[in-house]
């Protein structure tokens, strides 16, 4: 008879009360998909396993792992109790976690006498997104002349620690009075420092909430043996799971760039090294020229496979072998020689061609190259960081399987191999066959071009009298076909570049207005009721192809195992991504149109389209969109 752990079933017992009873007295719905969430997030922490939980648009997965994690940790002997690690890729979630959730169930639960004492969380984030009181003097003294709303910032700053939380201060500053990297010893406000205060208390808390790239920050101190920055923590809940190898990719990327150099050269100046900062310039230089392609480079950032020249090789030992010396002389600081040890250490690895890096140049728009070297051992660096510690984890987010496969995903965070993982998926709770029409445009006996991409955008955007948002994977392509949709209806339009919020909110406001977007509005934006009833999907979301996509290529014997290894699923899950866009609650409903010619029916990648949606009725016919739209909506939205 199998046995379970002191607390398992009084857990279990609380989570039914909590989410049947409790929360709907407070107007709640239930929700069965959340309730089982719940049960296997408390299942997974109990057996101290590793759980993948795919959830659904929703389902409400914060509230299920929150409650779960609060249950474990109550029952939890005092001498083993530690904190719960929440580890997200948004602000906007650890800010909601914070402040809505965790106080809205903290003083439910209080009121219903499950818990005696409030949660306690904090948000930790790195030292570059606070204040430094020193530096904040300084700057304050040096902005007299400034105008009135940089004062105001600057004044704020005195009293709100955290940069993300001050309105109006412009990147200059937040620069200038951030908490550097190394704090001067001799520091006259080091007693009374409101970012030592503050590391001091976020050690307290029962829940410790950070996004990504602080976790795993703490994981390489760990098994650097450096100071940690988390508190030694009993389990871990990755939420935005998905977005947790590209992070780590990032991590382990180094990158040189001709700032990145220009500023070391500058440092080395302003040590009075002027003839050798002059010299590393020059060599620095001959490496660029080096590798700059001799064909005209595009208008956008490319990124090219390094390879190593006669010539390259020649400019890169030139430059090491300065940078050896500059670091060799006798009266060198400290900071200097460790940053001229960095520098050589990572051009060394383009002269040796390291095997375990990829190596490319990412040229910015004027030609000027980047090096960069990322691992290609991202899944075992992820396993040996983050997975052996053997403490608990859920992973989290509403696209980690593709057509209802987790293999890919296990391949990329590194949990391929292990074992006992669980797996489990929930679907959305939404009626889409009645509330969802997928639309595919008749196949097209000529190539689809943008011209006749911007007629069908027309044709439905008409159809659906505006309310539409207009996905792209180019902002090239997006540019093109909003310039030929131009005055073609009489809806407000807009467009959303990178760094859109302001944009994207008075597209919210517009109340049947149309969005161009791109980028990061395939995910994480909520755009409820009737503001997208129609979303549009210009081209499937293949990934582009990159230096490490094309290492990764090498490793399959051949394109076809690739392309449905890595290529298919990745689009999948993007696709889906997408797709959450359309409708976010129980009452919205909404006309998703696919153009891509690829996706249509009888297209080459109809069937894994369809599978990675949820099933939906599909039609060719513009009538049927019209049709769907006069049946869905009230009256007032044709107004």
């Amino acid at each position: 008879m199998q046995t379970y752990p002191t607390g398992y079933a009084e857990s279990h017992r609380i989570a039914e009360q909590i989410f049947r009873e409790i929360l709907p007295r407070h107007g709640m719905a239930v929700r069965e998909e959340q309730i089982a969430l719940c049960h296997e997030v408390l299942d997974t922490l109990y057996n101290k396993e590793i759980s993948l939980c795919e959830a659904g648009v929703g389902i409400g997965k914060t509230l299920a792992y929150l409650v779960a994690c609060i249950l474990w940790q109550m029952h939890r002997p005092s001498q083993l109790k530690m904190p719960v690690v929440i580890s997200t890729s948004s602000v906007a979630l650890q800010d909601a976690i914070l402040t809505e959730y965790l106080p809205d169930l903290s003083a439910i639960m209080l009121a219903e006498g499950i818990i005696r004492d409030p949660i306690t969380a904090v948000v930790r984030k790195g030292k570059e997104r606070f204040v430094c009181d020193a530096r904040l003097a300084e700057r304050q003294a040096k902005a007299i002349s400034k105008g009135q709303r940089q004062k105001n910032s600057l004044r704020i700053a005195e009293s709100i620690l955290d940069l993300d939380h001050i309105p109006n201060l412009t990147r200059y500053d937040r620069c200038r009075i951030c908490v550097p990297q190394s704090c001067p010893r001799d520091c006259s406000l080091r007693l009374d420092c409101r970012y030592q205060q503050y590391l001091r208390d976020s050690m307290k808390p029962d829940i410790q909430i950070c996004n990504h790239n602080y976790l795993l920050a703490n994981a390489f101190h760990r098994l650097e043996e450096r100071p940690l920055l988390l508190r030694k923590y009993q389990a871990l809940v990755v939420d935005e799971a998905h977005k947790l190898p590209d992070t780590a990719r990032q991590m382990y990327t180094e990158t040189l760039s001709a700032q990145n150099m220009d500023d070391l050269c500058s440092l080395l100046q302003q040590a009075n090294f002027k003839r050798l900062s002059k010299r590393l310039r020059t060599a620095f230089l001959t490496i660029s020229i080096s590798c700059t392609p001799s064909l005209s480079m595009p208008k956008r950032k490319v990124s090219v496979p390094f390879s190593l020249t006669p010539f390259r090789q020649a400019a890169l030992t030139g430059c090491i072998d300065l940078l050896q010396y500059i670091g060799s002389q006798p009266d060198m600081p400290h900071y200097l020689q460790y940053r001229l040890a960095e520098t050589e250490s990572l051009l060394r690895l383009f002269l040796l061609e390291v095997p375990t890096r990829i190596l490319y140049l990412e040229f910015s728009a004027n030609g000027q190259p980047t090096f960069c070297a990322t691992s290609n051992r991202v899944p075992q660096l992820l396993r040996s960081a983050l997975w052996n510690t053997r403490e608990p984890a859920i992973l989290t987010s509403g696209t980690l399987a593709a057509a209802g496969d987790f293999s890919h995903t296990e391949q990329l965070l590194g949990l391929a191999a292990y074992r006992p993982l669980r797996h489990f998926r929930a679907d959305s709770p939404f009626d889409y066959k009645k509330k969802c029409l997928l639309y595919f445009p008749p196949r097209a006996r000529t190539r689809v071009d943008n011209r006749h991409m911007a007629e069908e955008i027309i044709r439905l955007v008409d159809s659906c009298h505006g309310h539409a948002l207009v996905l792209f994977t180019s902002y090239r392509q997006m540019a093109e076909v909003r310039a030929l949709t131009d005055g073609q209806w009489p809806y407000q339009t807009y467009q959303a570049w990178r760094n859109g919020g302001k944009i994207i909110q008075q597209f919210k406001q517009s109340g049947n207005g149309v969005l161009f977007a791109a980028g990061s509005c395939w995910e994480g934006i909520d755009f409820p009721g009737d503001m997208v009833s129609l979303l549009i999907i210009a081209k499937l979301p293949f990934p582009i192809p990159d230096p490490v996509s094309d290492y990764e290529r090498k490793q399959y014997p051949n394109l076809r195992d690739y392309i449905n290894a890595e290529i298919i699923p990745e689009m999948q899950k993007k696709l889906r991504q997408g797709f959450g866009r359309a409708i976010r609650t129980e009452q919205d409903s909404c006309v998703v149109a696919i153009l891509d010619e690829r996706a249509g029916i009888g297209g080459r990648y109809h069937d894994a389209a369809l599978a990675a949606l949820p099933i939906c009725p599909t039609t060719e016919k513009i009538e049927d969109v019209q049709q769907f739209i006069r049946e869905q909506k009230r009256p007032d939205y044709f107004l």
